[in-house]
């Protein structure tokens, strides 16, 4: 099976994944069908994850280094 979920925003992708955990849930739907469904919300959950640590890496401040230039670092970086 083969799943086309990288053109999915992180939006589609989690909505998708909400659906598919609330049919696995409610154990209504066919034996096949839920191991389908597994398979693909297991990749939408890789995904998310993906697109969240990207995102993470992207979040910077910017910051005067002691020696007065500025710097980058990351934004949930805590002070020693």
């Amino acid at each position: 099976m083969k799943l086309n979920i990288d053109k999915l925003s992180f939006e589609e992708a989690l909505e998708q994944l909400e659906t598919l955990v609330r049919n696995l849930e409610s154990g209504r739907i066919k034996l096949d069908d839920a191991v389908e469904a597994y398979e693909k919300a297991v990749a939408l959950k890789k995904f998310c994850e993906d697109k969240l640590k990207a995102a993470q890496l992207k979040i910077e401040k910017i910051e005067v280094a002691p020696n007065q230039e500025l710097q980058l670092t990351p934004l949930d970086k805590t002070d020693e």
